[in-house]
């Protein structure tokens, strides 16, 4: 038997971390969610405040919306993704649904390569935020660090990597700003994983559903192929082909039911991914023709290399998932069907008409997920940074 809670190991310690592990919600769940929201969106607050003190020239605009736009992306995941807790809830009840009605052993291996494949991703993604949140701390803090360890005795004028408002002097209370602004960077960083773990490893576990369906449709074929009662074979063909035609419905289901209900997040993230890529683009670019301080282009490049990996990611799990519907259609094809039994060949033949559709998951009917959205996506944001650098 599969137990998603075992599968969900690594994904349910994370989102419990955030409170968004969606099969244990509770009033502390609630105020978890309160809690850590208000500091995600007071990274953006005290930014936006600094348009009130400061004034505002076009780099100046430029700089502090390149920071807000990448930061609202995980404002954007964080709030959407507990507002959909209940339909994540259903949805994992039903792939559970699903895993139990799995009993062959070969099945179950499937479905466990899909976990690894899954466990693999996570644990990946969480060395890349520990390594990440690890370095961009110690930059918040780098100037401060390096003082102490030169014991440098000359006065510096210390200052926040991004500009921040905070209506105090930040001079006398750097360092409670910098552990603000160093909570806020830990928690997007576990939200970054969490989310997308999780939205990954439920996507892997539904490729295993495809795989297993064309696994089914090739042992219903074989069987044409043994010595055995005419009757029994034919029932045994029958039952093997609309076993796999079944997993397969379950898991285009569970692919539309899912996409239908993040599409609103997606949509919304796919505007200030693009957004924020064309902001920093433009930010880098300032840096270098002014001849600015060379550390400022630190968390511009780092922005722009997550939001690219982000957005490369996920148009990749949507084309995996596009493959996995192609590769049963393609098991169909191969398979020796023209030795079947006639009904089995008509059968088979309804199958390969069905597959000239191509499935795919789409955005708010804008956008769908495939590698080549992803280039679409990339080029549109050097597009628009290059209509926003003439417009300056």
């Amino acid at each position: 038997m599969i137990s998603l809670g075992t599968h969900f190991k690594l994904n349910r310690f994370l989102l419990l971390i955030i409170g968004l592990w969606p099969m244990q919600q509770s009033n502390l769940t609630r105020f978890q969610f309160i809690f850590l929201s208000s500091i995600l969106m007071t990274g953006i607050l005290f930014q936006f405040t600094a348009f009130i003190t400061s004034k505002c020239t076009s780099d100046f605009v430029v700089k502090i919306l390149s920071s807000i736009s990448f930061f609202s992306i995980f404002v954007i995941k964080y709030t959407l993704f507990y507002l959909n807790i209940e339909a994540m809830k259903d949805l994992l009840m039903q792939l559970q649904d699903v895993c139990n009605e799995i009993k062959d052993k070969n099945e179950i291996a499937i479905m466990k390569e899909y976990n690894c494949n899954a466990k693999r991703f996570t644990t990946a993604l969480t060395i890349f935020g520990i390594c990440s949140v690890f370095a961009g701390i110690i930059v918040i803090f780098c100037s401060s660090i390096f003082s102490i360890l030169l014991s440098i005795n000359v006065t510096h004028s210390h200052h926040l990597p991004f500009t921040m408002e905070y209506f105090i002097d930040q001079e006398k209370y750097l360092y409670l700003a910098l552990v603000h602004l160093s909570v806020i960077v830990c928690i997007e960083a576990i939200t970054m994983i969490a989310i997308g773990g999780m939205l990954f490893a439920y996507f892997q576990h539904t490729c295993g559903m495809f795989k297993i369906s064309s696994h089914r449709i090739k042992c219903a074929v074989l069987i044409n192929t043994l010595e055995d009662i005419k009757s029994q074979k034919m029932n045994l063909i029958l039952k093997g082909i609309i076993s796999a035609i079944n997993i397969h419905r379950q898991a285009m289901k569970l692919t539309k039911l899912l996409a239908s209900k993040i599409e609103k997040m997606l949509f919304c993230l796919i505007i200030v991914e693009v957004l924020a890529l064309s902001l920093n683009l433009l930010r880098i670019f300032q840096i270098a023709s002014y001849k600015a301080d060379i550390k400022e282009i630190l968390f511009p490049f780092i922005f722009v290399t997550i939001t690219v990996l982000y957005m490369f990611v996920a148009n990749y799990v949507a084309q995996d998932l596009t493959d996995h519907n192609s590769d049963l259609f393609a098991t169909v094809y191969d398979v020796q069907w023209h030795e079947a039994p006639l009904y089995v060949q008509k059968l088979i033949l309804f199958l390969l008409q069905k597959g000239t559709k191509e499935f795919t998951i789409s955005v708010g009917g804008l956008f769908v997920g495939s590698l080549e959205c992803f280039a679409t996506l990339v080029k549109a944001s050097v597009s628009y940074f290059t209509v926003i650098y003439s417009m300056q």
